[in-house]
């Protein structure tokens, strides 16, 4: 799966809008990392990136948990939106547009848009008779619930029967020209597994769906007729477009649909994927407007092997993980231990076994051992050596030289556990290099250009790996770049777009001869358990 067109300037990303019945969880973090990640790498790239993330505000669903709480809807809102802004804080997640579906221009949007599928003949009014999960805001088939009348998504939740005029859209026009898009852009839909479930779902035939309900307050009315209110999904995503107007634009389609639409990627999770790929490209079609470049469902994450949930009694608070470990922990057992577009688990002894291996002993210890040498040989600097003369048989310039291109590509096809281990790869080959190579027999022995070409080697490679892993581990890969003896700060949005091209820094032979470098000192600390088992 590559990037729709490479030759734009421009990428736009988006994470699902999450929802604010309660404060978030590490599933939306999850989600909101890659997004990051993926935002960053085409930052590196030199494009103009928009990273879009936010809250969806409205339904019975937040009416009820705020009655419950005590509270008006809004208030509710109000209260959780800032955990959902401090999480991404934490995670060091860089979004440039932070929509909520409260905001007084999305409603405005949304009446834009409502009218545009109303004139297309695609609303009517209509009795819907159904078992309702209030938790999902959606209508369930009898088929599809667990015993007792439960959903299949919120086991411990039992479905409401519900017998009420709605409005409808005709979702079983677009049934044809879905499979035609489907068709015609393999790509739009991934992973594969993802796209083979859609495939399936539109081919048994499609239904019109509900678009307003009645007797809920807490939501944007129906245009035409303010007794019903519009139901949230048809709400919720048109707030992909709403966030796409400048602060400083008048609220229409005209100006939100002027620069970034349609977005390269609406990233979510597996349990909205109807919605994504089905629901919103027919009423992207409605409205005449362009198709997203392409929508990837992740998959859920577990705990010790066990679904997470208050529950079951299994739970994993984001906050307390970086509070703990810090962001770059996180980032990378998550984007590297897990397969993205699969389920994948947490489990904390494997977390502290995996980054202790591979970030402090691998990469940490290969940056300290190498800049210890060049301090003691090269007067602590970089060897005068130029990269463009190191023979392409030496193992690390071998190693690297289409390494670049081949992450790049891991990146475009979010496959980042693929990019961090090729990343790796030349890691460990820098460890066993020096190991081999023993730069202080080479000194001992007088082989001063020998030695200053392998420390050159690997000092080159540990740059490098820091650039691929930027995207990733920003933190960590700032602080490896400082103590080579670079300014640049790859959290900065603006230094990051001024670097050469990520075609000049990707490739081997872009650390300068005899540039001074810094301290060695840790990059990553070795992690121990907090929690001792009790003896």
């Amino acid at each position: 799966m590559k990037s729709i067109d490479k030759s734009k300037n421009t990428f736009a990303i988006t994470t699902p809008l999450y929802y604010v019945n309660d404060l978030p969880h590490l599933g939306s973090a999850y989600t909101t990392m890659a997004a990051d990640a993926v935002a960053r790498f085409e930052r590196l790239r030199g494009k103009s990136v928009l990273l879009v993330t936010g809250t969806d505000e409205h339904g019975q669903k937040i009416q009820r948990t705020a009655e419950s709480l005590g509270r008006s809807p809004q208030a509710h809102c109000d209260l959780v939106v800032p955990g959902f802004e401090g999480l991404w804080e934490k995670f060091n997640i860089q979004y440039d547009r932070f929509i909520r579906t409260t905001a007084r221009r999305h409603e405005y949007i949304v009446k834009e848009f409502f009218q545009r599928v109303w004139n297309s003949g695609d609303i009517y009014l209509n009795q819907q008779q159904g078992w309702y999960c209030v938790s999902c805001e959606e209508f369930k088939e009898e088929r599809d619930l667990l015993p007792g009348h439960r959903c299949s998504v919120h086991t411990s939740k039992e479905v409401e029967w519900r017998d009420e005029e709605n409005y409808f859209f005709r979702l079983s026009r677009y049934q044809d020209q879905l499979l035609a898009l489907y068709v015609e852009r393999p790509d739009f839909i991934a992973p594969e597994s993802r796209r083979n479930e859609v495939l399936s779902f539109v081919n048994s035939g499609l239904q019109d769906f509900s678009i307003s309900r009645v007797n809920v307050a807490w939501g944007l009315p129906v245009p035409v007729d303010p007794s019903h209110t519009i139901y949230v999904w048809f709400d919720a995503l048109v707030g992909y477009i709403t966030a796409l107007v400048d602060a400083d634009s008048d609220p229409t389609l005209e100006n939100a649909l002027s620069k970034w639409w349609p977005v390269d990627l609406h990233l979510i999770g597996k349990d909205i994927l109807r919605f994504h790929a089905v629901y919103w490209p027919a009423m992207l079609m409605s409205a005449g407007l362009p198709m997203p470049g392409r929508v990837f469902a992740h998959g859920f994450l577990t705990k010790d092997g066990k679904k997470m949930g208050k529950t079951e009694g299994n739970t994993l608070d984001p906050v307390e993980l970086v509070n703990k470990y810090g962001a770059d922990a996180a980032r990378y057992y998550f984007l590297k231990e897990i397969e993205f577009g699969q389920d994948g688990d947490f489990n904390e002894t494997r977390f502290i076994n995996t980054l202790n291996a591979e970030l402090a002993n691998d990469l940490g210890n290969l940056l300290n051992r190498t800049l210890n040498m060049a301090r003691k040989y090269c007067g602590g600097c970089v060897p005068n050596v130029l990269g463009e003369n190191i023979s392409s048989d030496n193992l690390l310039k071998g190693m690297s030289l289409n390494l670049g291109e081949e992450v790049a590509g891991f990146y475009e096809d979010l496959a980042f556990s693929k990019a961090c281990e090729a990343v790796l790869a030349l890691v460990r080959a820098g460890n066993k290099f020096i190991d081999v190579q023993a730069p202080w027999s080479l000194y001992k022995q007088g082989h001063l250009e020998s030695l200053q070409q392998v420390l050159y080697s690997v000092l080159e490679s540990v740059r490098l790996a820091s650039y691929l892993l930027s995207p990733i581990i920003p933190n960590i890969s700032s602080a490896i770049y400082q103590q080579l003896g670079f300014s640049i700060d790859f959290n900065d949005k603006v230094a990051v777009n001024s670097l050469a091209t990520f075609a000049t820094h990707s490739v081997w032979g872009a650390l300068p001869a005899n540039q001074a470098l810094g301290e060695a000192q840790p990059v990553f600390k070795r992690l121990e358990l907090l929690e001792k088992v009790p003896s």
